[in-house]
């Protein structure tokens, strides 16, 4: 198991780092108080390094919960659900139960990337033990009931799709071994997240309650989708979904590659 956690943190930092001006993209699109040309200013001010702010803290919370999402799913697979005779099922049960619990052993770090990860000119925190000291206990899992609701289904069927995509391609087309790897992981990953978006964006929203006075405050869950659909109609709870794609494809079709390469290697 021990290699198992390994492939799994190194494949997630090496495709998190990577994709990260993405992530960033992705992120400001998900916020309708965040204008749409902050990036842009930003990126005039203190230059392009800025499309990695927040990657290291990101790195420090992808490592644990990539390892621990791969290393529960391949333990789930091999010694709780092993008599089930349908892969897809197994892959389903195990992916569901690894993401769940990943996500709520790192939300912490989750919380604390996504803050750094938009301010500008350290205008709120001057780092990351900054940022664990002055944000209070409480604002640190804000959102982790609908995170967990999210990402455990977005981890179930990400590895059921990939697995899936994979051999279908495999059988179909004449692509290198690499390429399908890519594809099929950025595909499993389209699918994944069209069904789990809402609960991203909810958790995003709930993560930054406190941060910066423009952002709307929400009591719970349910208020924070009565609010969005009611300020930015039925479609808000969809907002940034385009830029998700865009970040998500390459994101996870290169973690499932690296996963796949590094298992070659260390196994």
């Amino acid at each position: 198991m021990l290699v198992d956690l390994v492939v799994g943190g190194l494949s997630g930092v090496i495709s998190r780092t990577l994709t990260a001006p993405l992530e960033l993209y992705k992120i400001q699109r998900q916020n309708a108080f965040i204008p749409n040309s902050t990036i842009r200013d930003v990126l005039k001010k203190e230059g392009i390094q800025y499309l990695w702010k927040g990657n290291g803290t990101n790195c420090m919370r992808v490592f644990p919960q990539t390892a621990i999402n791969y290393g529960i799913f391949e333990f789930c697979k091999q010694h709780m659900f092993e008599e089930i005779e349908n892969e897809k099922t197994r892959n389903l049960l195990s992916g569901g139960m690894s993401g769940g619990i990943s996500i709520t052993c790192t939300y912490p770090l989750e919380t604390i990337r996504s803050r750094l990860s938009l301010q500008t000119n350290n205008s709120h925190y001057k780092g990351f033990l900054d940022a664990c000291r002055t944000i209070p206990p409480r604002d640190l899992f804000r959102g982790l009931k609908m995170s967990i609701l999210g990402f455990a289904p977005f981890s179930a069927l990400s590895f059921s799709a990939y697995f899936t995509y994979k051999e279908y391609l495999e059988s179909h087309t004449l692509w290198n071994s690499d390429i399908i790897k890519v594809v099929g992981g950025g595909m499993a990953g389209i699918t994944a997240v069209s069904v789990t978006y809402p609960t991203d964006l909810i958790r995003r929203r709930l993560q930054l309650q406190n941060f910066d006075k423009s952002v709307p405050k929400y009591a719970g869950i349910l208020d924070c989708i009565s609010k969005i659909v009611k300020l930015e109609g039925p479609r808000g709870l969809y907002r940034g979904l385009t830029a998700t794609y865009i970040k998500l494809f390459p994101t996870i079709g290169i973690q499932f590659l690296a996963m796949e390469r590094l298992n070659q290697c260390l196994k």
